[in-house]
């Protein structure tokens, strides 16, 4: 009967939770990457190189840096209903802003403020699902919103294609500004639902029975418990905590590779193929609809068989293949298209497993702090990731050598994720301390 409980609590939490995270969570990556595809036109109009564009996608993740571990302390100071609905509220003004913009210094401005008032979006949500969902459920929860990312780029390559098409030129605007028009407003709308939906703690959850509730606050306590003895609760031990960084710098090399080929891939296609802009978007979502699967299937496969170390490493070696052969077969666009394919299911793939392992030691304003700076580090990889791949551009024709340089970068990663410094199950490790739950 326990069991039975305990797996329709989670699909009430579910059900009542994960929607609409999801939807922010599709906006928000939807406004940040929709730069990739707006260079199709707006580079021209804008006068802007391929250094000076990979310059101004780049620059949105300093201000993001910045402002992300202040933006998650005050979530855990205000409550994630109130912080999360004034973050959606004020990028969605600042994403609709950035299609007014006339010159290439106003574009850079934009993208820093969008950075600055979207910082610390993802790792409050983190933090909110690692506050609800007891652990062996966390992996299928954080992959189920996460997966929102990959598929604003399954779904937002194609609708930014025929936003861009259709709507060019009316009222005088290009094509590339409605789209940052229609796919800003949404995350208003959004930040105005959150304030009203959110409810801050799982004593307060409604749609649960007493039974229930107090089940789910029994386990999530006794795991925080479990978590402070091998870790911390400290917003500022957090800060000081050496696996905080390791796992920073694991995720900064797991970002050089999807950062570089989310935002550069709208031009590789158009330089492989004489597609129209609607076709590009098509084509370039099937990469992303792969990873979306692989992360989903991945995070389910590790929660169910208790391990994370190595359902992240060989998605991630999985990854780093996929690059070089891309780059290897780069005089035959479609088997390169075919192992971008590859890359992606393998990148992607690793980002539900690695999100499950900050909870493991960090609990309360201690994982509000750490994963907030986790994310920080690894935003850097947003900001020189396509910076690089613009300079690598500026002096080769083609991307082959931009292909082998991240995958080089997605090695190291999957090296790093190997040897990270926590026990597997046949370690004889705690499950709660470890995140691996028998």
């Amino acid at each position: 009967m326990e069991t039975i409980d305990e797996k329709q609590t989670i699909k009430k939490m579910t059900r009542s939770i994960v929607p609409l995270l999801f939807a922010g969570w599709f906006v928000n990556y939807l406004d940040r990457a929709n730069i990739g595809f707006a260079a199709l036109q707006m580079n021209q109009e804008l006068g802007l190189g391929p250094e000076m564009f990979g310059f101004a996608a780049g620059i949105f993740y300093l201000g993001y840096i910045l402002f992300e571990v202040p933006s998650n302390w005050m979530m855990h100071r205000f409550g994630a209903r109130k912080w999360l609905a004034r973050i959606m509220v004020t990028w969605g003004l600042v994403a609709v802003g950035i299609a007014f913009v006339k010159t290439p210094t106003q574009l850079v401005v934009g993208r820093i403020l969008l950075g600055v008032v979207e910082a610390g979006f993802f790792p409050c949500v983190l933090y909110y699902l690692a506050s609800w969902f007891p652990a062996k459920h966390l992996g299928k929860a954080i992959g189920q919103v996460y997966s929102a990312n990959i598929i604003a780029l399954v779904v937002g390559f194609p609708i930014s294609g025929l936003i861009m098409e259709v709507a060019h030129e009316v009222g005088g605007f290009s094509g590339w500004r409605w789209m940052m028009i229609l796919e800003g407003v949404p995350a208003v709308l959004l930040g105005v639902i959150a304030f009203f939906h959110i409810v801050d703690k799982p004593a307060d959850a409604r749609g649960l029975s007493d039974r229930e509730r107090n089940w789910l606050v029994q386990t999530l306590e006794t795991e925080r418990a479990s978590a402070e003895e091998v870790g911390t609760s400290s917003f500022k031990k957090a800060l000081a905590t050496p696996m905080v960084y390791f796992l920073g710098l694991t995720y900064f090399f797991m970002g050089v590779g999807f950062f570089g080929v989310s935002t550069w891939l709208p031009q590789v296609i158009k330089q492989m193929t004489n597609m129209s802009v609607i076709q590009i978007g098509l084509v370039g979502a099937i990469p992303f609809l792969a990873g979306a699967i692989a992360m989903i299937v991945n995070g389910k496969h590790s929660d169910r068989t208790s391990e994370r170390r190595w359902h992240l490493a060989v998605s991630l070696a999985i990854g780093a293949l996929g690059l070089a052969a891309s780059g290897l077969t780069s005089s035959m666009p479609l088997v390169s298209f075919i192992f971008i394919c590859v890359a992606a299911t393998g990148i992607i793939g690793s980002f539900s497993v690695f999100w499950t392992l900050p909870p493991t030691f960090l609990a309360g304003a201690g994982a509000a702090g750490g994963m907030a700076l986790i994310n920080a580090i690894s935003g850097f990889a947003g900001f020189f990731a396509p910076w690089l791949v613009g300079v690598v551009r500026g002096h080769t024709p083609d991307f082959t050598m931009t292909l082998y340089m991240l995958a080089a970068a997605v090695v190291v990663a999957a090296l790093l994720a190997a040897f990270l410094p926590y026990p597997s199950r046949a370690e004889g490790a705690p499950n709660r301390a470890v995140g691996l739950e028998a």
